[in-house]
This record gives C-alpha cells, sequence and structure tokens, in this order.
C-alpha cells in the first residue's frame, strides 16, 4: 500500500510542534498547527482568540533564533487551528505527529481524538522519547495501531538531521518505509531505527555520556570550562561541547531525561550514574536553566558596554568570568585534520585532560557496546544516532575504530574493566575495527552473524570517498580531483583546506571543461563533501603575498583565469550543474553561480564577501548579480535600471549572506529555475541525475546579453547610500572607498546612463577594481588581520 504524504497535522505548537511545522514548510509542505482553546475562551470568541494557542506558536516560529524557516513566507503553508473548531481539517491530512506534553493520559486523549476523526489509512505517530510505544498504543484500535509509530525529532528541527523511528509489534513496514523515505528525501532528515526503549539511542548514549563527565569532574575537581574545552573538537565534538550544549537544549529538558532513564532502566548496569545530581535539581529549582532562562552553566554579562560570558562554579553556585584553559593534549589536536585525528592524539596524551578524556570514553564505549541489542540492532544505527543527533563528528563505534580497537580493550583490561563478550570475540575473528572496506564496500561488524555487512545506504545517496576507491582519479592533485561520476558524467571535487579556490582547483576546472569541449564526458557536476564548506572562497594568503610584493602581473593573470573558467562553464556546449552546500562564500559563490543549473543544499550559507577583506567580487560576482537582476527583462520594455542596481550592489556591499536556499533565491544568488535537495548525503547524486536530465532534454547553453546599465546616475544614488551609511557611523573609511569601487563596476565605468554592456565589460571593470584595491594599504591591512585573526578589520 502506498502513503503518499501531502499535508500533514501536527498537534501540539510548543517547541518541537512549531519547529516541525516549520521545517515541513521548508519542504513545502503544508500543515495544520493544533493546539487547545485557551482556559475560559467561550465558543462566542473570535477566531484569533480561540486559535490563541497556536497563533502564538506561529509569532514564535517567525521571531525564532536561529530561524526556523528557510523564508519568512513560508509560515503561509501553516494553519492555525484547535481541536475544538477544527476537526474536521485532521480529514485532509496525510500524517498525523503528536507532540503534545509528556503526560501518557493526555496523549491518550489526544489519540482518542484523532481517531474519532483521522482518514481511514492516515499514519499517526508521537514524537516523544519518554513514553512507551506499546503504552500509547494500548488503546488504539488495530487499523489504528497498525499505521502508529514514533518519529522522534531533534530540536532544533531545521538543523537537526536526526529522525529516530521506532516501530511497534503491529507497525506495517509500508508505513515505517514510507515515513523514512519522506523524512530523508523530503526533511533531510537522516534515518535511525530504534527499539521502544527509553530515550532510544541518541539520547540513551548522549546522557549517559554527560553524566560520566558529571562523575569524573567531580572526582577530579575539574571546572565547566575546563570540560567544555576537551570535549568540544579536540574529541570531535560540536563547540558547545557538554555544558554549552546543556544550556542550548535546557537544563529542566536534561535533568527530565535523566530521571526518564533512571526510572525507567531498573535493569540498567549503570542505573545510579542517571540521578540527577542535586546541583543540577538545584539549578533547575533556581531557574537557571540555560539560554531560555539567560542563565545557565553560562550567563552572558554586558560591562562597561562589553558582554563578558561568565561560567558557573557547580559547587558553589556563583559565576565567574570564563577562564582560559589550556592543555597540552588539547593543543595537540590543533593542527590534525579528521576527527580520527584527534581523538587519537587526545587519547594518546599524558597530563589530565587526556586522562579523563580516557575515562569518559572508555566509559561510553562500554556503554555503548553493552546496547547492542538492546536499543539498536547494529553499531550503525548507534553512530548515527550520535553524529545526526549531537552533532558528533564521528560515532562511538568509529571513535572506538579511531582510538584501535585492540589497544583501546587492552588498556580498558588492564583498568579492571569488562569487555562485553562480542567485541573480544570480533577481535578473536581477526576482525580489527568496526569498520573496514572490503573490496571497495564499507562494512560493520554485525554481532548476530558474527560476520562483516555492507554498511546501508540509500540509493539516492553517492559518496565521493566511494568513488575514490572503486575508480582511480582523472586528476588528484593537493586541492582538487577529477572523478568518473559514472553514466558519462564528470565530477571535479574540491579538497583544500575550507575548499578555498586556488591554482590546482582553478586548473583542475580548465582541464575539466576541456574534456567537456572534447566532448569526452556529457556533463560535469562541481561539488564535494565534508568539512562545512563547499567553498569559503579563494585562497586569500595567495592574493595577500602577490599585493605585498607588487606582482600585479601575476595576480591579473590569476583574476583573469578565474573569470574565463567560470564564463567558459557558464556557456559550456555541455552542461556543467554546481552543488553547493554550507558555506558559500566569495569565490566560491562565483563558482556556484556560473552553471547550466545549480541543485542547492537547503541549509546553504552563501553571499559575496569580499568587502570584508577590503575588496570587490571579481570572479564574475559583480557581474552576474547584475545579470541577474538586469538581464531577464523582456527586450523592448524601457525600464530604469537604478532599482534593479542598488538591489544587487546592496547585496556586495553589505557583504548580505543568505542564510538558507530560500533566502539565497530571494537575494539572487540561487536562480528561480534552479532545485533543491534537502538530503546532504544526496546532494552529489541529485545533481549528476539534473546533468542527466539536461543532456536527455538536449541541453542547449544560454545565449550571451547585454543589459543597460545605471551609470553617472546610479554612482550618485550609491554615493548618498555610502554617505548615510558613513555618517550614521555604519560604514569606516575605507568601506566607503571599496563601496564606490563597487559602484563603479556596477554602474558601468564611464558610460552614459543607459547605455548597454556586455558581461565581458562588467568582468574587465571587476578586475582593474580589485587590483586597485589591493594596493590599497588599508586593504593590505584588512588582509593581514583576517590571516592572523580571522576575524574582519574595521579601517
Amino acid at each position: 500500500m502506498g502513503h503518499s504524504i501531502e499535508k500533514v497535522a501536527v498537534l501540539g505548537a510548543g517547541v518541537m510542534g512549531q519547529g516541525i511545522a516549520a521545517h515541513l514548510a521548508n519542504a513545502g509542505i503544508p500543515s495544520v498547527l493544533y493546539d487547545i482553546v485557551p482556559r475560559g475562551v467561550g465558543e462566542d470568541a473570535s477566531p484569533a482568540e480561540r486559535n490563541a494557542a497556536a497563533l502564538a506558536g506561529l509569532k514564535s516560529i517567525a521571531k525564532s533564533k536561529p530561524a526556523a524557516l528557510f523564508h519568512k513566507s513560508f509560515a503561509e503553508l501553516i494553519t492555525p487551528a484547535n481541536y475544538d473548531d477544527h476537526a474536521h481539517l485532521l480529514a485532509d491530512c496525510d500524517w498525523i505527529v503528536e507532540v503534545v506534553v509528556e503526560l501518557l493520559p493526555i496523549k491518550q486523549k489526544v489519540f482518542s481524538w484523532v481517531q474519532e476523526n483521522r482518514k481511514p489509512g492516515a499514519i499517526v505517530s508521537s514524537n516523544t522519547s519518554g513514553i512507551s510505544l506499546a503504552d500509547m498504543a494500548a488503546g488504539m484500535p488495530d487499523e489504528m495501531r497498525e499505521r502508529f509509530l514514533v518519529t522522534h525529532f531533534f530540536n532544533p528541527v531545521r538543523y537537526m538531521r536526526l529522525l529516530e523511528l521506532v516501530e511497534g509489534p503491529d507497525t506495517l513496514p509500508s508505513v515505517t518505509q514510507a515515513i523514512a523515505s519522506f523524512g530523508e528525501s523530503k526533511l533531510g532528515k537522516g534515518i535511525v531505527y530504534g527499539k521502544d526503549t527509553p530515550n532510544f539511542i541518541a539520547n540513551r548514549i548522549g546522557t549517559y555520556g554527560i553524566c560520566s563527565v558529571f562523575k569524573h569532574m567531580t572526582a577530579m575537581d575539574m571546572t565547566v570550562e575546563e570540560m567544555d574545552a576537551i570535549f568540544g573538537a579536540p574529541m570531535g565534538r560540536p563547540k558547545s561541547a557538554v555544558f554549552g550544549t546543556g544550556d542550548l537544549v535546557g537544563l529542566d529538558t536534561l535533568a527530565h531525561v535523566l530521571q526518564n532513564v533512571y526510572d525507567s532502566c531498573v535493569d540498567d548496569e549503570e542505573r545510579d550514574i542517571f540521578k540527577v545530581p542535586a546541583w543540577l535539581q538545584g539549578m533547575v529549582d533556581e531557574g537557571a536553566l540555560g539560554r531560555k532562562s539567560k542563565r545557565g552553566f553560562y550567563e552572558m554579562k554586558k560591562e562597561g558596554g562589553k558582554k563578558t560570558l561568565y561560567a558557573r562554579n557547580l559547587n558553589s553556585g556563583e559565576y565567574a568570568p570564563k577562564a582560559k584553559v589550556r592543555y597540552a593534549s588539547t593543543g595537540a589536536t590543533r593542527d590534525l585534520e579528521t576527527p580520527q585525528e584527534k581523538i587519537a592524539a587526545m587519547l594518546a596524551g599524558d597530563d589530565k585532560a587526556a586522562e579523563i578524556a580516557w575515562k569518559v570514553t572508555a566509559d561510553t564505549l562500554l556503554y555503548a557496546a553493552n546496547r547492542i541489542p538492546e536499543i539498536a540492532d547494529d553499531v550503525v544505527n548507534v553512530d548515527r544516532g550520535m553524529r545526526w543527533g549531537f552533532g558528533w563528528d564521528v560515532g562511538v563505534f568509529e571513535a572506538w575504530d579511531a582510538a584501535g580497537v585492540r589497544k583501546s580493550v587492552e588498556r580498558m583490561t588492564a583498568d579492571g574493566r569488562t569487555v562485553p563478550g562480542w567485541v573480544s570475540d570480533m577481535l578473536a575473528a581477526g576482525r580489527e575495527s568496526f569498520y573496514e572496506t572490503i573490496d571497495t564496500v564499507e562494512t560493520y561488524w554485525d554481532i548476530e552473524s558474527a560476520s562483516g555487512k555492507p554498511v546501508p545506504q540509500s540509493e539516492s545517496w553517492l559518496f565521493l570517498k566511494d568513488v575514490h576507491a572503486r575508480t582511480t582519479p582523472l586528476h588528484d592533485g593537493m586541492s582538487a580531483s577529477l572523478l568518473d561520476l559514472g553514466d558519462g558524467i564528470l565530477g571535479l571535487e574540491f579538497h583544500s583546506k575550507m575548499n578555498a579556490l586556488d591554482d590546482d582547483i582553478i586548473g583542475a576546472y580548465g582541464q575539466a571543461l576541456d574534456l567537456l569541449d572534447a566532448g569526452e564526458w556529457a556533463g560535469l557536476v562541481v561539488g564535494n563533501q565534508g568539512g562545512s564548506a563547499f567553498c569559503a572562497g579563494a585562497n586569500l594568503f595567495m592574493v595577500a603575498m602577490a599585493a605585498m610584493q607588487g606582482q600585479w602581473d601575476d595576480l591579473a593573470l590569476m583574476i583573469r583565469t578565474l573569470q574565463d573558467t567560470v564564463m567558459r562553464a557558464k556557456y559550456s556546449k555541455a552542461p556543467v550543474v554546481t552543488a553547493p552546500r554550507g558555506l558559500v562564500l566569495g569565490g566560491g559563490c562565483e563558482v556556484a553561480m556560473h552553471s547550466a543549473h545549480t541543485r542547492t543544499l537547503g541549509e546553504t550559507y552563501i553571499g559575496l564577501v569580499e568587502v570584508g577583506v577590503g575588496l570587490l567580487p571579481a570572479g564574475g560576482g559583480c557581474k552576474e548579480m547584475l545579470f541577474r537582476h538586469c538581464a531577464d527583462i523582456p527586450e523592448g520594455v524601457d525600464y530604469d535600471p537604478n532599482p534593479f542596481l542598488q538591489a544587487a550592489y546592496k547585496n556586495i556591499a553589505l557583504a548580505s549572506v543568505a542564510t538558507s536556499v530560500e533566502e539565497a533565491r530571494a537575494m539572487g544568488y540561487v536562480r528561480p529555475t534552479d532545485t533543491v535537495t534537502m538530503d546532504p548525503d544526496a546532494l552529489v547524486h541529485d545533481a549528476k541525475q539534473v546533468a542527466l536530465g539536461l543532456i536527455a532534454a538536449d541541453y542547449q547553453p544560454p545565449r550571451p546579453k547585454t543589459i543597460k546599465v545605471a551609470g553617472p546616475s546610479g554612482r550618485a544614488a550609491i554615493d548618498a547610500f555610502l554617505y548615510q551609511m558613513s555618517e550614521g557611523g555604519f560604514a569606516t573609511p575605507h568601506d566607503v572607498v571599496v563601496g564606490q569601487k563597487i559602484g563603479h563596476v556596477m554602474t558601468g565605468g564611464d558610460v552614459p546612463t543607459n547605455h548597454r554592456v556586455s558581461e565581458q565589460h562588467i568582468l574587465d571593470l571587476e578586475r582593474e577594481g580589485f587590483l586597485s584595491l589591493c594596493g590599497e594599504q588599508a586593504t593590505q591591512a584588512r588582509i593581514q588581520h583576517m590571516l592572523t585573526t580571522g576575524k574582519p578589520l574595521r579601517n
């Protein structure tokens, strides 16, 4: 039986309900957001009064930071409703997700209402992590129970990739598959299959790790900031580490999750570690709940107009300015590239930080190993749960592999710890790691069969590391590779630091275009995986060295080569599809925009930010933004180019960065015809499919166009804007200089108002303006400051 999901009901307009409804809207899925009629509001009250709870949820969505919606207009897809007046709307919904308070009687009451009003065949789920699925399903009729499961999202829903699915004994496999497919392809979620156990997978393992931190930091008399300095980046964890994450989640939520495990898992060998510490309960009672109360493990205070971060002493309850923490072991991880290298180095250290890192890690590894098959059937679901739900760079068993399984087991045994039998059996069978690539196939150690099995993957995933394993790259440089993606599609992969553009990347791009021109490949996909950036801009050090040494001809050639390369990509006879994701800044934005089609990840942060280092976009950025705003006006229409110029100009002059694909579309970085992928692991695959589709449709490159430029009248408006910004204290003297240079380029240079110009005309102006700014001492100071500190200089 097919289960098409076209409309969703979200029952509960609290924080999680808001997040689910908002992310459904991001995916273009309409929803009905239900909540109760406020107490004391009569039947004769206005719809706004009766829908007040749901409307408050909508208002909170609009104000949420970070933004819950890709674009504020998407709120139109969410219909506020209440249970009393709008039960009939439930019959239009294909999936009904319950997100009410974690009390079984209330959930049962809601499910009775659902039973009375849903259409037959509609899928019903609960977002709970604290109440048994079996208890919730106990009173349901068979038809509804067969279509009932747990869909556990993580907060904030837009940004946390994990979606845990838990079936009941009666849940139809087709229902689970429908939600898994919808969650993955439409919502971009990473699907993990858990069991009907308290807190499922990620929260069970993650909170245990937190409790281990609490235990050992108390025993070793360590502070909040010391623990976060260890259990952040050095251990392949988010920068928020343990206590920063606790503040983000909420200390009341954390205490509730711990208490739930303690109350429910009476046979857990580590049950006592889940007892809520007295100091944590005291903070909850005090109202120090984290970010939502503006005070938790950390507190931001304003002193003399400056913000200072304070950390809490868990013994005294007092706050003091956050101390700087330095350890030799954490310092040793700083220049290492992979999380596996960092973890191995951290655990191999011999200072206090390394000691506690080992104790907590060993605790967590063994606890997770003992939870299989209780909470999950295999190591893959556990690892994905931790990566996608807690933001770890590697999962528990992936971290164990990094530490060396045999070596760490020997260390655990020497410490007097008991290692689960299945781990010892694996080593005895000659398998040295939980994950191993065999004949180009990544396998995991399956406990039940005591053998290696292929790691499950979606059909829509295409991993470049697998392509490397299967084939020899056509080019394999320090910063870029050319790969055979199959079906006649060539792939260009960046792999420099932050994927910054350099000579190797531009050279490889040129080589790829040569191969397309020669007819050896039918299309090209420009994309990469791993890290946070598609491309964070050009190699600034290379620019700085050339400018400071006065190598103007070399610098001019470098810029011209980039311009020529992206223009070749734009007008290539074979389609070039770019696949931007994450950070797409400066030169990365210029590469992404010059294509036959851009297949963009929903979570894309894209913009032309060169003004921050005193430069202007010179890889076609000024030109492309100007032409995107002006070139599609129908021929014969007499228009004033000024309003279009000003919109394009402000994006660049203010270094405006879109914080989602839809903001990028509204700003012109993404075209109306460009398409979106929500699942990050599917992006390269989807870009390849777009290329194949264009080829099948007999792709024809666009024809070059000319546009009218604003000339002197446009520059006058820009000068007025810069004057106002300067007088208001929003622009520094050099901001004005840079802004004027950008204005000169985007108004067409020394040509009359309404004069028509080509793309090459603007490209030439870009290059001249860029070189001119490189010669400015203030620009060189900005570049040096950015390279030294990683922060912009306002001069």
